[in-house]
């Protein structure tokens, strides 16, 4: 929305600080512009990162000279991306400030971002987050004391964030895949799951005769698959391992121990039978740091 929706004086200066002066200024990847919006002094702002739980979140902008770094930076790479619609437009449409608490010379303001923006490929960018503002009226002008931005929007459904489930952009599998999806990301930025992976190359052949051949192989593919929805093994806290024979065990946990340089994941093994030639097929659980 283009249109300030308040009518008394506070909450329309406030909005024209936080959605058109920010948005414009934004996309001129100008800071001159709203430089003097924000009160320097013992500025601070916090991260979510578009976590649920608070206890990620983090102190990313100590001060107001490192949120102008973070704010630049992120204004020029909007400016490079070639989109698909006027930005400007796009950016009112997916920018929702509605709810400001005044009192006295404090106000806390509520600014979330809800919808998406078209790139020119005409694929979808997904604005899902929401900030909240500090604000105080220093001498008739408000401005920004801080913020703690970068945190899920519960907007029109509590457990929207929750359910939202997708497939990493870069995610592939091989040739002879069946109809499943080879990696989850449940709640984007959270829980990530692979399908079980196998010692098959991009083509579907077999890579390795042996278990230790085939771990390895194994090993690498969970590991590659890992990578596409931002993770390590590191991040792995669950592990469901499938041997076509248990006496195999001792030697699949040679090679197994050596990829994890941090805790154990907890970890489930059984024999049963395998795809013709496959020795070993492991799933892993992990939780992006």
């Amino acid at each position: 929305m283009k249109t300030n929706p308040f009518s008394d004086t506070d909450r329309r200066a406030i909005w024209e600080m936080l959605v058109e002066r920010d948005i414009k200024a934004f996309i001129a990847a100008d800071w001159s512009m709203v430089a003097d919006d924000f009160i320097e002094q013992n500025f601070m702002g916090i991260d979510g990162g578009k976590q649920g739980n608070p206890d990620g979140w983090v102190l990313n902008f100590p001060d107001l000279e490192s949120y102008k770094i973070e704010w630049l930076r992120q204004s020029r790479e909007f400016g490079e991306t070639k989109w698909g619609e006027d930005v400007e437009t796009a950016l009112f449409r997916v920018t929702h400030l509605r709810d400001i608490e005044v009192v006295d010379n404090s106000a806390l303001v509520h600014k979330k971002f809800i919808g998406k923006i078209t790139k020119l490929n005409g694929e979808d960018v997904l604005f899902e987050w929401q900030t909240l503002y500090r604000c105080r009226k220093l001498e008739g002008v408000w401005k920004i004391a801080g913020f703690t931005g970068y945190i899920p929007n519960f907007s029109g459904n509590a457990n929207a964030s929750l359910q939202k489930i997708t497939v990493p952009e870069n995610a592939s599998q091989h040739k002879t895949a069946g109809p499943y999806s080879p990696v989850l990301e449940i709640n984007t930025g959270k829980l990530v799951v692979i399908s079980g992976q196998a010692a098959l190359d991009p083509a579907g052949k077999l890579i390795g005769d042996t278990i230790e051949e085939q771990t390895t192989a194994t090993m690498e593919n969970c590991r590659a698959q890992l990578v596409t929805a931002g993770c390590s093994l590191d991040d792995v806290f669950k592990v469901n391992v499938y041997l076509t024979d248990l006496k195999n065990w001792p030697r699949f946990n040679v090679v197994y121990k050596d990829f994890f340089t941090k805790t154990l994941p907890v970890r489930t093994a059984v024999g049963t039978d395998l795809i013709e030639g496959l020795l070993v097929e492991i799933e892993m659980w992990a939780v992006k740091s």
